[in-house]
């Protein structure tokens, strides 16, 4: 079995195959930078945890509030940071080890088979959406796997298939999706149980034979509550914004205007759909022929059926909300790619479809290749850590022009401040000598000409030019 002709029974290639993605990830995690906005946000709001040692209120900025997520997945950056230092590679690894962590566990613990590791592995890890996320700051890496526990550990207490654990580990899972991203992991997973359970006639005095609930809850309880608590007691009006603003208007106001840390997604209805069309390929159109086939057999079949039902939810809930993202099709990959494993054995194109899967990675690489040994690697990315690197950013006067950057504020340490109008400008150069300054390329005509002429040009990427003002006498 030397050949790709020979994938009948492929275990070698995908073992081959599985261990090449995951340290083609790696090496990415570590060399591409911090890429505006998402990452860099995100990064720059765990690095300031680290450095403050303020770690139940997250800050956008220093003592300016973040309450648009949970600290979850800020808390693991900020304790990678501890560890390893404050760079990129520290901030992207809690994500990277999640979700191969999540792969360890499907095969250990749900599909019961060493074999199977290699097969679940490559086909999530050829998903786009769930290869993209094993290594990118975000809250959604912490949320999938806060959801995979849950769903997971419901089935094995339900069907008592486990240890005794796994009915405790459900609240945990609980517990973890309200830290990574509050009540929405309720809402994501008890729709598509609870329609499970009226399917198969689940009564309820199984329910609550099965799982402790008076324990359980209490579990979620001292596990999660006490940081929602500690954050509106010291910065009030948290409560308000994250459950209604974040939870309610923003999905169902295209246009709500009370966003605090950005503009609104606005995106077609039913975008989510073409969204897992595309980032799950070719898993699920796969997955859609053998379920279309198979599809008098489906409800007949519990497990089948609690898969099809967890992943379908989430496209199904998101479809009514225009402000989405890509990102959110995430959770679904899991029971997709599980389905597939079911079906595996009755797959006969097997060497095809591991053929047609294995095309994004290598294009990714192929592209990654391309670009970082040519000279257009540093100016075509999306981030300021090389306009940033002959700049002594602990010592010189960094500033942004009316619209700031995170992968600035990340890589100059938090030293770049912002400056909104002429006025502000005029200070900063009563103020320092031949201060930086930051300028996104769109809003260079908005500097007065009579400070342009005086701005000397340090670098430039498509985004943004890093200048230095001359010594220059003060303007009147």
């Amino acid at each position: 079995m030397n050949s790709i002709s020979q994938l009948n029974e492929p275990t070698k290639y995908l073992m081959i195959f599985l261990i090449g993605v995951i340290l083609f990830r790696l090496v990415l995690i570590a060399d591409v930078p911090l890429l505006d906005k998402t990452e860099s946000r995100y990064s720059e709001i765990a690095r300031i945890m680290n450095e403050t040692n303020e770690w139940v209120v997250l800050q956008i900025d220093y003592d300016q509030p973040f309450w648009a997520k949970p600290p979850l997945s800020t808390w693991l950056s900020a304790i990678s940071f501890k560890s390893f230092g404050v760079n990129a590679f520290a901030a992207r690894l809690p994500s990277y080890l999640l979700n191969l962590f999540l792969i360890f566990i499907l095969s250990k613990f749900v599909l019961k088979d060493k074999k199977k590791l290699l097969l679940v592995g490559f086909i999530l890890l050829t998903m786009p959406e769930f290869l993209l996320h094993t290594g990118v700051v975000s809250t959604d890496t912490a949320l999938c796997f806060s959801i995979s526990i849950i769903m997971i550990s419901f089935w094995k207490a339900i069907n008592k298939d486990g240890a005794w654990y796994w009915k405790y580990l459900f609240f945990v899972g609980v517990a973890l999706g309200l830290l990574s991203k509050g009540p929405l992991v309720v809402v994501l997973t008890g729709p598509p149980i609870f329609v499970w359970l009226i399917l198969k006639r689940v009564k309820i005095k199984a329910l609550f034979k099965n799982l402790p609930w008076l324990i359980g809850l209490l579990i979620t309880v001292v596990i999660a509550v006490p940081w929602y608590i500690l954050t509106e007691m010291r910065s009030e009006g948290f409560i308000d914004y994250f459950i209604v603003g974040e939870h309610f208007k923003r999905f169902l106001e295209p246009k709500w205007s009370g966003d605090l840390y950005g503009g609104p997604k606005s995106q077609a209805l039913g975008m989510i759909w073409v969204f897992l069309f595309i980032f799950t390929f070719p898993w699920l159109q796969i997955a859609i022929y053998k379920l279309w086939k198979s599809r008098r057999k489906v409800l007949k079949d519990p497990w089948l059926t609690y898969l099809v039902l967890w992943m379908l939810w989430t496209p199904l809930f998101f479809t009514i909300s225009k402000n989405i993202l890509h990102t959110y099709i995430l959770p679904s990959t899991i029971p997709l790619a599980l389905i597939i494993v079911h079906f595996w054995q009755e797959i006969k194109l097997k060497k095809t479809s591991i053929i047609v899967a294995s095309i994004f990675p290598i294009a990714a690489l192929l592209f990654y290749v391309g670009l970082r040994f040519t000279d257009k690697w540093e100016p075509n990315l999306n981030t300021n850590k090389y306009l940033l690197q002959a700049v002594d950013v602990e010592h010189a006067p960094i500033y942004f022009w009316k619209q700031r950057s995170y992968s600035g504020e990340f890589y100059s340490n938090g030293n770049a401040q912002l400056v909104a109008d002429e006025s502000q400008l005029d200070s900063l150069l009563q103020i320092h000598d031949q201060p930086y300054m930051l300028v996104l390329n769109k809003k260079r005509k908005e500097i007065p000409k009579a400070y342009f002429d005086k701005m000397k040009l340090q670098d430039s990427n498509y985004k943004s030019s890093l200048y230095r003002f001359d010594k220059i006498e003060l303007l009147p």
